[in-house]
Formats: structure tokens, C-alpha cells, sequence
């Protein structure tokens, strides 16, 4: 129910315009502007966590819009270098593929492939790198084909796997490879039977086959989980496999079990917060309340109450 009211226009209007809904997506979302979102970034990085950046919006209609999403990631890691957040990538940055123009009518793959290329030459400058997000599955093929492509100029280039997916298993097997740098994520889109798992219990188990997967291989597992059975599986296979803390790394979203984050990171692993900023955040934070719905009864409770 959730994941068909992140796209339905009209739950978008009512929720946009519920009194506090702001207030409460803060939560969320660290700002409209990218000088807020370096601000919480800064904060993050200060307690030890590191930070990928996503300037949100997605589904881009016109090559205009497309390129000027471009434009909005290279200022922002201008500005992020500016503030001496980049070294080491601390702080990257997420693009969505459609953001940039992937579904544009006419030359839609190429919009993206050379907006993104303009990205990663952008986070090069900055001393950064940049990981490609997955949308849903209709997109998966030319997400990778871009990735592959653009990863001989900067191999570095990230890409992300949602386990929901059945290919997942063999698309992690392909990307396993030397340098390769994969979030591996549960996923939050809807997608046919055939295509997709349909329970919950199928997408933790396809999750933990991908993480051995990435994790026995040779390239950098990015693990993207709030659940903490994966995230005791994560680190019974870096034990197994050899992996020390600078070989891998958890991911979870801005908001999200931020103590748990904290915990990780002080002992002694590497913690990158996805921090979405930006004012179309709406079909992202439902989303993200259909991945943990734990979170919509406070979600629910804080757009009727005053205090």
C-alpha cells in the first residue's frame, strides 16, 4: 500500500500539505538547499560517520531539468570539497539515474550516461567518488550498462543491488570483480512476482546470499541494512573472509537508527549515512516508511499532533 502511494498524486498532495509534515521529514531529509544538507554532513563527519549526499527528485521529463540536476550535483561537490569533507571520501555522492534524464523518450540512456560522466569528473576534482543509485526494475539493465561503461574512466564508480530482485544473485557474482564498489540494499519498489521476491522472509535470505557473494569477492561491499540479523551476518563474513574494518562498510539512511550507527562507528567499522536532501522528498519518504514501517506510526502520530 505504501509503495503504490509513492506514486500516486494525490497522497502526495495530502501529505505535502499536512500541518507539521515538514517539521517532520526533517527527520529524514536534511534540508532544501545543498549548503544545508553540507551543514548536517559536516555534523555526521565530526562524529566519525561518513556521508553520501542524494539530491532528491527523480523521473526526470526534460533534458533541460536532467542536465540542471547535473549541474546541482557539481556545485555540490564544489562545495563539499570547499569545506575539506571530500578527503578520503568522507562525503560522495548518490545520483538517480532518472534524475538525469535515464527516462527521457528520446535518448534517455545517453541524457544520463553523460550527465553522470560530468559527476564523476566533478567528484574527481573534489577528491570524491560517486555511487550510481538502482530505481526500479524496469531500469536495472541500462543502469548497469552505464556503470559498466563510464567505470572505464573512473573505475571507482559505484552501483547498487537490491535483493528483492531474483537477478541479483548473478548480478553480484558479475560485480564481485577487482575495485568494484556495490551497495547492496533490500530494495523499495514495486515489482512484479516474476521479477521480484513477494515476501519479506525471500528478500532477507537473496540479501544474505548477495552479502556472501560481495564479501568473498574481490571488489568493496557497501551494505546497506537497518536490520540487525544482516548486519550480524555482515560481520560474521568479514571475520570469515579476512575483511577488516577499511574493507567494507554499512549504510544506512539519515534518520534511521542513528545510535546504532553511532555504536558501529565508535567501534571501530565504517558507517556511510545516505543524507537526501532537497524539496521533492515525498515519494523517498514513503519509500522509506514501506522499507521500515515501524517508522510510519511515528510518522502518523507526529503529523496530528501539536507538541
Amino acid at each position: 500500500m505504501l509503495l503504490a502511494a509513492s506514486d500516486s498524486d494525490r497522497a502526495r498532495q495530502l501529505l505535502v500539505s499536512a500541518p507539521l509534515a515538514r517539521s517532520v521529514v526533517a527527520r529524514y531529509v536534511a534540508g532544501d538547499l545543498a549548503a544545508e544538507a553540507v551543514e548536517v554532513a559536516g555534523r555526521l563527519i565530526s562524529a566519525g560517520l561518513l556521508v553520501t549526499l542524494d539530491h532528491l527528485g527523480e523521473d526526470t521529463g526534460d533534458a533541460r531539468q536532467a542536465a540542471a540536476v547535473g549541474d546541482e550535483y557539481v556545485a555540490l561537490l564544489k562545495l563539499l570539497a570547499a569545506q575539506e569533507l571530500t578527503g578520503g571520501a568522507r562525503a560522495e555522492v548518490s545520483v538517480k539515474p532518472t534524475a538525469v534524464g535515464l527516462g527521457l523518450a528520446e535518448h534517455g540512456e545517453q541524457t544520463a550516461a553523460e550527465n553522470i560522466a560530468r559527476i564523476c569528473a566533478a567528484a574527481r576534482e573534489a577528491g570524491t567518488t560517486v555511487t550510481v543509485d538502482m530505481e526500479d526494475h524496469t531500469h536495472v539493465d541500462a543502469t548497469l550498462r552505464i556503470v559498466r561503461t563510464l567505470r572505464g574512466d573512473y573505475p571507482d564508480l559505484g552501483c547498487v543491488i537490491q535483493s528483492q530482485l531474483r537477478r541479483s544473485a548473478d548480478d553480484c557474482a558479475d560485480l564481485a570483480t577487482p575495485g568494484s564498489r556495490v551497495r547492496l540494499c533490500k530494495g523499495a519498489y514495486n515489482a512484479p512476482p516474476d521479477v521480484a521476491f513477494a515476501t519479506r522472509a525471500e528478500v532477507d535470505r537473496s540479501y544474505a546470499r548477495c552479502l556472501r557473494m560481495l564479501m568473498r569477492g574481490s571488489g568493496y561491499p557497501m551494505l546497506a541494512t537497518h536490520d540487525p540479523r544482516l548486519i550480524e551476518i555482515a560481520g560474521a563474513q568479514a571475520h570469515l573472509t579476512g575483511r577488516g574494518p577499511g574493507d567494507f562498510e554499512y549504510q544506512m539512511l539519515y534518520g534511521i537508527r542513528p545510535a546504532e550507527q553511532q555504536r558501529l562507528a565508535d567501534a571501530g567499522a565504517q558507517v556511510r549515512v545516505y543524507l537526501p536532501y532537497g524539496s521533492d522528498w515525498y515519494a523517498y519518504l514513503v519509500r522509506r516508511l514501506a522499507e521500515r514501517p515501524a517508522n510510519l506510526a511515528f510518522f502518523a502520530r507526529s503529523l496530528v499532533t501539536r507538541s
